[in-house]
């Protein structure tokens, strides 16, 4: 299976685990929490078939990759990727992230430049700052997500199974867009997750991307449904979008955080119309 190594715990590398297929213009692909890679199962096969190299990894900590005890921040996110763009030697790069991913994205761009990468897309995104601050009140309390941290150190599994009702909102889609064993097989992804990875991740989720903005000089696609329950349309991707004057928002009425599963076609479908535009 192939790995890059991204650094070092004791004496044990740190290896993030990734997926190569295809050839054609190259797409990164980073999943949302708690997943892996294997969450852009509905996307992949698109992709290939219209030409291009898809590439997806799993975050440390999650998925096949090391399970460190440290590195959950968005400037150690940002570097695991820039080193698996640079051990690939990937140019022309079109960046996609869902849900905590697009933190990635963010600061990727902000930090490292836009020197290989040429387009990005947001899908469900955590930017601009979910924490409610004096100079950012339409923000969530800090408190909520202390008792996420809380709930996963009690019953990380309970605390998945409620994440995942919050992620793909089945009393509107189930058996519709989800099924049973859909969601069950997003859940055994969840719980092979490091419980340190998953608790430590959370407090990533406050993070301000507001000074990352003005650095984001690519065409920007975000996608986001209005129903979702995990990252709050209006304070999320319905604000994002006047901060990046390069953007444009896809709004997906009715639909939840979990669109790349749910709503499959109709992001597949505008995946595809943006990367053909110049």
């Amino acid at each position: 299976m192939p790995y890059v190594t991204v650094g070092a715990e004791n004496a044990c590398a740190i290896d993030l685990y990734y997926e190569d297929h295809g050839s054609g213009p190259p797409i990164v692909m980073i999943h949302g929490f708690p997943y892996s890679g294997a969450a852009w199962e509905k996307q992949l096969s698109p992709l290939l078939m219209a030409g291009y190299r898809t590439i997806t990894y799993d975050r440390r900590g999650f998925g096949q990759s090391s399970r460190p005890a440290t590195g959950y921040d968005y400037d150690t996110f940002a570097s695991d990727l820039n080193n698996l763009i640079m051990a690939l030697d990937l140019r022309d790069v079109t960046l996609v992230g869902h849900s905590m991913g697009t933190g990635e994205v963010t600061r990727y761009l902000s930090t490292y430049g836009s020197e290989r990468v040429n387009k990005a897309v947001l899908i469900s995104p955590i930017p601009p700052f979910l924490m409610k601050t004096p100079d950012n009140p339409e923000g969530l309390d800090r408190s909520m997500f202390d008792g996420f941290v809380q709930s996963i150190k009690d019953d990380r599994a309970a605390y998945q199974t409620q994440f995942g009702n919050n992620f793909f909102n089945p009393d509107q889609n189930m058996g519709k867009r989800i099924s049973e064993d859909a969601m069950r097989a997003h859940w055994n992804i969840a719980m092979s997750a490091s419980p340190l990875g998953t608790a430590n991740c959370v407090p990533t989720w406050l993070t301000d991307f507001r000074p990352d903005l003005p650095s984001v000089n690519v065409p920007v696609l975000i996608i986001q449904g209005d129903q979702d329950r995990v990252l709050p349309y209006p304070i999320t991707g319905k604000r994002l979008v006047d901060m990046l004057p390069a953007s444009r928002l896809m709004t997906l009425e009715g639909a939840p955080h979990g669109i790349p599963w749910t709503h499959a076609d109709e992001i597949n479908a505008e995946l595809m119309t943006f990367l053909k535009s110049s």
